[in-house]
């Protein structure tokens, strides 16, 4: 009886654990909804964000302060401005100064930095005259400044440029790939895509690898190939810098679930990883496959197909990429776990992957979902740069 209790409490836990709440807009007030379409938070705030570690920054009189996953107020509002909590620390603005706060509205004290920057990876950069360096959400100095730049932290690496030449660093400030090149990738399984002088090649254990006639080397993703051009047209690359899938095609995105969107002429089609067309080149756009095994394309508007090819949800709507939080950064546009965020007539709303609108429900705005929880990977510019309010919008990434 007490394991069974146990079992029940630790599910309950887990549930309670991996909400997630998205931010929606209708009849002018913002509120949150559920993954089953339904209103944990009625809409109620002229002014809202969504949600980062449990915690959501709302407007109330012209300050700004923070409410739990209940709609209670965790911290009150008196900030001028403020931005998404990530590693536990948040930035916000109090009489008209940017501070660090956790998650209990504690100013926190920063170590010496001339603007403060978003926390990533439990990683945050301080800047010294013109050097960067990191500090650790304990307000700890992990790296002293001496990098000219440090780009945001993906997956635990950063992209680093000292003297005008770039290398890669991991979140205890230790350099995995020397600044000896001219250009640098993201990292994938301890490799990377560098430019030496005027050659692109792949960068695996320290040693430069040229790949044969490349003018431009895109970053891996979520499979061991990764698209590249030569001579003006685009092939793939694996991680030794060979040519996998040779460069004949106009453009092309990622692979995922082994299969790549191409573009032949005009018209996009998927091909597999032996350069075999799956999916003929018939769309006008296409994306790449999520994790459910749906995929975006369009004709005059966009629907989906599955890996197949079959069109599941017919082409009439309109999709995004992130809406305003910068959340996610390999699958950005279509499904994303198990939703995809669209628009219908001057509407937002989300699709399940059997077609139906998730409530059955449009808005005048609805951001991507967030677990309400667990830590998000926001990559955010420097805190003299505060995001807007939310407000619908429809632009593309690419």
């Amino acid at each position: 009886m007490k394991k069974s209790f146990l079992f029940l409490l630790l599910l309950f836990i887990q549930f309670i654990n991996s909400q997630e709440l998205a931010l929606v807009k209708k009849n002018g007030k913002f509120g949150y909804i559920t993954k089953e379409g339904t209103f944990r938070i009625e809409p109620k705030y002229t002014i809202a964000k969504n949600f980062s570690e449990g915690l959501a920054a709302v407007e109330d009189n012209g300050k700004w302060g923070f409410i739990d996953v209940k709609g209670n107020w965790a911290i009150p509002a008196t900030f001028n401005d403020a931005k998404y909590f990530n590693s536990g620390v948040c930035i916000v603005s109090k009489d008209k100064v940017w501070v660090y706060i956790n998650t209990k509205g504690e100013i926190l004290k920063a170590p010496a930095t001339e603007k403060l920057f978003d926390f990533n990876d439990g990683i945050a950069f301080i800047r010294q005259g013109e050097k960067v360096g990191l500090i650790n959400s304990k307000m700890t100095v992990v790296l002293e400044p001496k990098y000219n730049q440090i780009k945001p932290f993906e997956n635990g690496f950063a992209r680093v440029e000292l003297n005008k030449n770039w290398g890669i660093i991991n979140t205890d400030g230790k350099e995995v790939v020397e600044p000896a090149y001219a250009e640098i990738g993201n990292y994938f399984k301890n490799t990377t895509w560098a430019r030496k002088d005027k050659t692109f090649g792949i960068v695996n254990a320290g040693k430069f690898i040229p790949v044969d006639g490349a003018e431009k080397i895109w970053d891996f993703e979520t499979q061991d190939l990764t698209y590249a051009k030569k001579n003006g047209k685009i092939g793939f690359i694996d991680l030794k810098g060979n040519w996998a899938i040779l460069p004949i095609y106009d453009k092309a995105k990622a692979f995922s679930k082994n299969l790549a969107p191409v573009c032949v002429g005009s018209k996009w089609g998927y091909i597999n990883p032996k350069a075999e067309f799956i999916i003929s080149p018939t769309y006008s756009d296409a994306e790449i496959f999520s994790a459910n095994g749906l995929a975006p394309v369009k004709e005059k508007n966009w629907g989906f197909i599955n890996e197949t090819g079959k069109l599941v949800i017919p082409t009439q709507y309109g999709i995004t990429s992130n809406g305003i939080i910068a959340l996610f950064v390999q699958q950005d546009k279509g499904f994303i776990d198990g939703v995809a965020r669209v628009k219908n007539e001057g509407k937002w709303g989300f699709l399940k992957p059997d077609g139906t609108v998730l409530g059955n429900q449009w808005f005048e705005n609805a951001e991507l979902f967030s677990k309400t929880t667990e830590k998000n990977n926001i990559n955010e510019t420097a805190a003299d740069k505060p995001k807007p309010a939310v407000k619908p919008v429809n632009k593309k990434k690419r």
